[in-house]
């Protein structure tokens, strides 16, 4: 029987929104790993690394060259019974590293009854009929546009951007302000649900937006962002300055110019993570990424409901009735991870800067540990779980082991680990060894929260 410790070779498409060359971690990080049919190319930008079993890009068995899919349908043993009496024979995650140069669109992922319903209506644009929450890890500094900002934000806007109040319409934007005025903070259920209300209805008059009005405002706009600057947008909101809101459309329309997105952003919070910050998204939860390298660990779908930002397929009015139009600041979307138990460190001259630490999303799919291995020789021995595990280098070198197999393990090295297996990472030479390691267990899950 196969010992359940595999390299894998994993592929990487290339988007316009993607790193350049060498400065794209996804690039280097596929790199790392032989193969015939890739080579980092100076001018071409790399935007995405997929680790899994989706068919979009599947991972390979680096010595056999057969499909990671393949090996679990030959072998269940690999996911474990639970796993695959609850999803199937196929990974329930999909692990990527996003290096993002430019925004990519705004954006949903539908919920599953709402995938299987857009799969089975167009599935050229949606080709999955499966939902897909998703975390996201920083592992360079990141900057976004994540879910509805809180509404205060927003009414400040509305009243301090003139181009922007004049898309929504002045009647629906008093609509709004009256609707949500002195509830703005309600914690009570039906004053939630009629801000909730009054946010769809002013965001769906904004991307409805006449073409001819939106050219027109979006002059005035990039008027005010250059000419306004501390004091554009009313000196920017509780939230931002205004001049970083100037210079962010600037850059923006730069990108995409004369694209909606630009009074979306209005809408949005504005997020930045540092280095192993991370934040969560539901499914039907907006979003736009704007810049950085991160890690991304989603259930298996390639689902994206568009609507700016992109020069592809939008679906503004899916988009706009299928949001949940939950509004919060940023701070409520980020995790904050925990150490992970089932692990034990031995460390030599040890530090506080070896840890291995649990993000663990409410979801079943998947979690992602993160360890860092201070010193030479230094070890993490992960305890068998029942279910499947895929591990990324991101940092150093060493080795990985399931019992007696041994393997190399350094930067942008990619091994998927079946269920059951006991783990060993073990740091070797003086730079600190990182690693992230995505995976599913359905049993016992509750004890881990």
């Amino acid at each position: 029987m196969q010992v359940p410790l595999i390299r894998l070779q994993c592929g990487v498409n290339s988007y316009e929104w993607g790193k350049v060359g060498k400065d794209s971690a996804a690039a280097k990080y596929a790199a790392a790993t032989p193969s015939n049919d890739f080579s980092i190319q100076e001018e071409k930008p790399y935007a995405e690394l997929w680790m899994g079993t989706h068919p979009k890009l599947p991972s390979k068995d680096l010595e056999t060259q057969r499909t990671l899919l393949d090996l679990i349908q030959d072998n269940q043993a690999l996911l474990s019974r639970e796993v695959t009496e609850r999803y199937g024979n196929t990974l329930p995650f999909l692990f990527k590293v996003l290096s993002i140069n430019k925004a990519l669109s705004i954006q949903a992922h539908p919920n599953k009854k709402l995938a299987e319903q857009l799969h089975s209506k167009d599935p050229k644009n949606y080709p999955d009929d499966n939902h897909k929450p998703e975390m996201t890890i920083a592992i360079t500094p990141f900057e976004g546009l994540c879910g509805f900002r809180p509404l205060k934000e927003i009414s400040h806007f509305l009243n301090t951007i003139p181009s922007l109040r004049k898309l929504v319409g002045d009647e629906e934007s008093k609509n709004f302000e009256a609707a949500i005025n002195g509830k703005e903070a309600s914690d009570n259920a039906e004053d939630i649900e009629s801000n909730k209300k009054a946010l769809r209805s002013a965001f769906t008059a904004l991307m409805n937006a006449d073409k001819e009005a939106l050219a027109i405002a979006i002059e005035s706009l990039l008027e005010a962002a250059k000419s306004e600057g501390a004091k554009f947008a009313g000196e920017g909101g509780p939230s931002n300055g205004g001049k970083e809101l100037a210079d962010l459309v600037l850059r923006l329309n730069s990108q995409f110019p004369n694209d909606i997105g630009l009074f979306v952003f209005f809408f949005l919070n504005y997020v930045k993570l540092e280095v192993g910050e991370a934040m969560f998204l539901k499914a039907d939860d907006i979003h736009a990424y704007l810049s950085g390298d991160i890690i991304e660990c989603m259930a298996s779908s390639d689902n994206v409901v568009r609507a700016g930002f992109t020069p592809k397929f939008k679906d503004v009015a899916t988009l706009t009735s299928m949001l949940t139009y939950s509004y919060s600041p940023p701070s409520e979307q980020k995790m904050t991870p925990v150490d992970y138990p089932y692990v034990t460190l031995n460390v030599h001259a040890y530090t506080s800067s070896s840890a291995s630490i649990l993000y663990d999303p409410p979801i079943d799919e998947f979690s992602v540990v993160r360890t860092s291995l201070n010193a030479k020789g230094a070890k993490a021995t992960f305890e068998p779980i029942q279910g499947p595990s895929i591990v990324l280098c991101t940092k150093g070198k060493g080795w990985l082991s399931v019992g007696p197999k041994k393997e190399r393990c350094e930067q942008g090295f990619v091994y998927f680990v079946g269920a059951t297996a006991e783990l060993v990472v073990e740091s070797e030479g003086d730079e600190d060894m990182v690693t992230f390691k995505a995976f599913c267990e359905l049993q016992g899950r509750e004890s881990q929260l």
